[in-house]
């Protein structure tokens, strides 16, 4: 409240928008926690991605205006001119503002926002992700392909395109992720739980004893 300036009311509305999208959670007698991330969830996220991106991309095609074919023909310059030097973090908002023009170009405002949580979620596992295992990061070269093929098939209203480049472009990074960092992670998640059954085999001994 003293950062932002703002009443009680605002930060509650917040914080409780936080919650239903799963970044805290408001436990009695605790307070209000950051929820954890689990590397995990991330191939259940990009499944539902995969799916909810693909149904959107089709609508997108057929739905599309005139004045959005020329917002779409604005973010392929953008995209072409996008350099290495401008980094990732340059990338990452270009590609943003691509899957939100295309939540806009269906006409859904319910699916729009609902595919909009679940990209925000897996942002926030993948930055975690990255940050554990850098070779996750997504090439630019990639990244780029993809968002062009699938503005231009919204352009050109090709529907069947549209879904199958939405689809791709999910499924292609969560590939990646099982291959690279879910082995590592449900092999902790394993140790974790053998630790903990170890302990409570312990436990009863004592007990028994």
């Amino acid at each position: 409240m003293r950062r932002l300036g703002v009443g009680r009311t605002p930060i509650r509305e917040a914080i409780q928008g936080l919650r239903r999208d799963g970044f805290v959670a408001v436990t009695p007698r605790r307070g209000t926690l950051v929820t954890e991330i689990k590397l995990t969830d991330l191939t259940a996220i990009y499944e539902v991605r995969a799916h909810l991106e693909s149904w959107e991309a089709g609508p997108a095609a057929e739905r599309v205006t005139p004045a959005e074919r020329i917002e779409a023909t604005g973010l392929i310059r953008e995209l072409k001119a996008l350099t290495e030097q401008q980094g990732f973090e340059a990338m990452l908002e270009l590609d943003r503002r691509v899957h939100r023009f295309v939540y806009r170009c269906g006409k859904n405002g319910f699916l729009a926002e609902t595919i909009d949580r679940y990209h925000d979620l897996s942002l926030r596992i993948l930055n975690v992700a990255m940050a554990r295992f850098p070779e996750l990061t997504p090439r630019m070269h990639d990244v780029v392909e993809d968002q062009l093929q699938l503005l231009e098939a919204i352009i050109h209203g090709d529907a069947p395109q549209a879904r199958a480049v939405a689809a791709a472009h999910v499924q292609n990074f969560e590939v990646a992720f099982r291959e690279v960092a879910l082995p590592t992670a449900i092999s902790r998640t394993l140790r974790r739980q053998a630790r903990s059954a170890v302990s409570s085999r312990v436990a009863r001994s004592v007990e028994a004893g």
